[in-house]
């Protein structure tokens, strides 16, 4: 289409008049911070589908974060338009069939289970059962998806034999609340082993953390030829594996065997997180083996994903109470260091590490260097979405 000069007129008219709409709106700033960023966001992006920034319809993991978080906040204070908001993602993603625009289950992608996390809910309030089948195909994902020789699933078909602790909260999640909507106790051992599987892959006994992700066949150019391991322990990996850890422990029954397991790992997690916070912010390094090192930055996402799964951890029992003082230093230092908000009350999360892998077509070596040099930016939901579930579980200390 040639586009004339009353068209562009046309576009730059449009772009004006949805910045001012934008900038119109307003956020009040009594409403507790959960509420206050959920706002923000669905002002940000007045469609669900929008949300990381996306200019076409994506079913990935950053929806699912997100629209939970959200959900969450609905189910805390009730207000209609945070759940129509997330049930209108579900509704223009998910046909009558169950199948899922822009889903391929033969991709074998674990980052595609996520976002199916917030069909449960959805399903339980609309009782539509286009989402029971979505919930269903996504279930079915496990039994297809590729596996190393101890049954830890691959992250994605086109990474073989990788086990990346991002990974696990992809799938695991969303895996164990299935088995326990759907009464299938057979799978809990499935799950648990995910965990005890990727951990003994990543385990750093140098230190007590764990690396980004394993190569079990020990063939990537990012992998230790010996162990198979990436060179360090990126923060946002590991915030993730916490976060799995502690929305795990809920649907595992107590009985369960290897269940104590989880517990381990996730309080050996807490010791390593709380070694590591640093004093001055309260926050975590976006390259923790790297602490305090040239180059590296304190980075918001992480930050949030510790805080929420200490807060949560504490207030389950899964850890020592002590660790309330470092969920709460981490919350505080988070307000001051990430938190920005404008005129119209909108809150900002900045320093966010836009995305970090390994591998692939545009080959990401896992070095120092690369980690701190990709690309940083504000409201990103791997900081968003985490961070409102982060202050839900502060505003529950406060009732």
């Amino acid at each position: 289409m040639r586009r004339t000069p009353f068209y562009n007129f046309f576009i730059v008219a449009l772009l004006v008049t949805m910045t001012a709409s934008v900038s119109a709106q307003q956020v009040d700033s009594k409403l507790p911070w959960s509420v206050r960023l959920t706002e923000s966001e669905m002002i940000r992006y007045p469609e669900s589908w929008q949300l990381d920034f996306q200019p076409k319809l994506k079913w990935d993991y950053c929806h699912g974060l997100e629209l939970g978080a959200m959900l969450d906040v609905y189910d805390a204070y009730g207000d209609k338009k945070i759940r129509d908001y997330a049930i209108a993602y579900a509704d223009t993603m998910v046909h009558e069939d169950g199948s899922i625009t822009a889903y391929k289950l033969t991709d074998y992608s674990l980052d595609r289970i996520n976002s199916g996390k917030i069909l449960f809910r959805i399903y339980e309030q609309t009782k539509n059962p286009k989402y029971k089948k979505a919930l269903d195909l996504l279930y079915s994902q496990f039994e297809g998806q590729p596996r190393n020789e101890d049954g830890g699933f691959w992250h994605k078909k086109i990474y073989p034999h990788q086990m990346w602790l991002d990974g696990i909260y992809m799938g695991a999640p969303f895996y164990a609340e299935y088995a326990f909507r759907n009464n299938l106790p057979q799978d809990y051992a499935d799950v648990i082993n995910q965990f005890v599987t990727c951990a003994r892959h990543t385990y750093d006994p140098k230190n007590g953390l764990y690396r980004h992700a394993c190569d079990v066949s020990r063939t990537e150019r990012w992998a230790d030829p010996v162990t198979g391991q990436s060179k360090h322990t990126w923060g946002r990996a590991m915030g993730w594996y916490a976060m799995a850890l502690v929305d795990v422990l809920e649907f595992i029954p107590q009985h369960e065997a290897g269940r104590d397991s989880l517990l381990d790992i996730l309080n050996n997690v807490a010791v390593q997180v709380k070694k590591l916070q640093d004093p001055k912010t309260g926050g975590w390094y976006q390259v923790m083996d790297r602490s305090g090192d040239k180059g590296n930055y304190v980075e918001s996402s992480c930050s949030a994903m510790f805080i929420y799964s200490l807060f949560k951890a504490v207030r389950l029992g899964y850890i020592d109470k002590s660790y309330l003082d470092v969920a709460l230093k981490g919350y505080k230092g988070f307000l001051d260091n990430f938190i920005e908000v404008d005129k119209n009350g909108l809150v900002t999360i900045t320093k966010a590490c836009a995305v970090a892998g390994l591998g692939g077509k545009v080959y990401r070596s896992g070095d120092y260097d690369y980690y701190i040099n990709e690309t940083i930016r504000n409201n990103d939901p791997k900081a968003v979405g985490p961070f409102i579930m982060a202050s839900l579980e502060y505003e529950r200390l406060q009732k």
